[in-house]
């Protein structure tokens, strides 16, 4: 007998300026189901975006640096267009330096700006009219002596780069300079995973560990999750629906966090549901 299944994959936020609302999930026997957020709601987007601002306006009036780590895709692109409006709305200072200081998140950056036929129509016709991800001093860096010659600003400057939970990337670089300075800023706009140096940060970590050096942290650390690329608790139960099914798998998610909390939240609806484990095999009747 033929049985159907459908995969949220990393299932985003509804109502978001550049990506269009996910579909909700079809009629399926099965469902397989991201959990990175299955424990909690997220901030409004409208407070993320005042919380970003005046993250951004308090690091660089007491003269400090805003270091943000970032995802190269839609991430990167979306505090990019939310720097853009605070910069327009007067909300945030024309002589802001900001860096994209990411190859990836440059070369995505430059292909969303190319396919307005992509998104949603609000967002298709500012592309269509001008620039929405512009700035009077944005910066692109792709040259490795371009990302060094940033550690040489001590302040006024916005740097976003990779990775997103600090494992990699040039981002690297930016908190060694930046973490241990109190008038800087870390601002995380996403999720970090456990045992990420992101984590070990926003845990409350006095001192880390950077290219083999300890780095005391020092710096005013941000977190604003109404950013996030995944949804949060509420959005995924709205995409999962009331369709009747067989059974929901949950996956990508922290055990005792995401998949637990949605696990006993669906046993509540009477949804059945399984965490498979490493190695679990999984039953299809």
């Amino acid at each position: 007998q033929q049985r159907t299944m459908v995969f949220s994959g990393d299932l985003g936020d509804p109502g978001r300026p550049i990506l269009r609302s996910p579909a909700p999930a079809p009629a399926t026997d099965y469902a397989v189901i991201e959990t990175t957020y299955g424990n909690r709601q997220h901030r409004s987007l409208p407070d993320s975006v005042d919380e970003l601002h005046r993250a951004v306006r308090e690091t660089v009036t007491r003269g400090g640096n805003v270091v943000i780590p970032t995802f190269a895709l839609e991430r990167a692109q979306e505090v990019l267009y939310y720097l853009h409006q605070g910069v327009r709305d007067g909300k945030l200072p024309p002589s802001l330096q900001v860096f994209l200081d990411s190859p990836m998140a440059i070369s995505a950056t430059e292909i969303f700006r190319r396919h307005p036929e992509c998104f949603g129509d609000a967002f298709s016709q500012e592309l269509k009219q001008g620039d929405p991800f512009a700035l009077p001093h944005l910066h692109f860096t792709r040259d490795t002596s371009e990302s060094m010659a940033i550690n040489t600003i001590e302040s006024g400057a916005v740097i976003l780069a990779g990775s997103g939970m600090c494992t990699g990337g040039r981002v690297r670089h930016h908190l060694k300079h930046n973490l241990w300075r109190e008038k800087s800023s870390i601002v995380f706009v996403g999720y970090a995973a456990e045992g990420t140096l992101a984590r070990h940060i926003l845990d409350g970590a006095p001192t880390v560990k950077i290219f083999g050096e300890e780095i005391r942290v020092r710096a005013q650390v941000w977190t604003i999750n109404g950013f996030s690329a995944h949804a949060d608790q509420g959005n995924l139960l709205a995409w999962l629906g009331t369709s009747p099914r067989r059974k929901v798998f949950l996956v990508h998610g922290e055990y005792q966090a995401g998949m637990r909390t949605m696990a006993e939240k669906l046993n509540g609806l009477g949804i059945a549901n399984q965490m498979p484990g490493m190695n679990e095999p999984i039953l299809i009747d």
